[in-house]
């Protein structure tokens, strides 16, 4: 599998952890169209990783901001043009 999840957020609905095939850090956040729910998975850095790890709450704010589509330049998969919301 390649996304390998290390804290799952049930409460705020994101999770954090490493994928396996490039060794990066991501944050990921569940979205839906009208067709399909799909994961968007944003790049983070160890640091981001290792505070949101310790501190869950803390990445609140950054999961609120990849919902509103304002951390797109971090996304690791760019979505089509059916793309979801958060």
């Amino acid at each position: 599998m390649r996304w390998q999840d290390a804290l799952v957020n049930r409460k705020h609905f994101f999770s954090i952890g490493r994928d396996t095939k490039t060794r990066k850090y991501y944050l990921e956040i569940p979205v839906e169209n009208m067709l399909v729910t799909y994961s968007e998975y944003y790049e983070i850095d160890k640091e981001m990783f290792d505070r949101f790890l310790a501190d869950p709450e803390s990445a609140v704010p950054f999961a609120d901001q990849c919902r509103r589509q304002e951390m797109d330049h971090l996304l690791i998969n760019k979505p089509g043009k059916s793309r979801g919301t958060g």
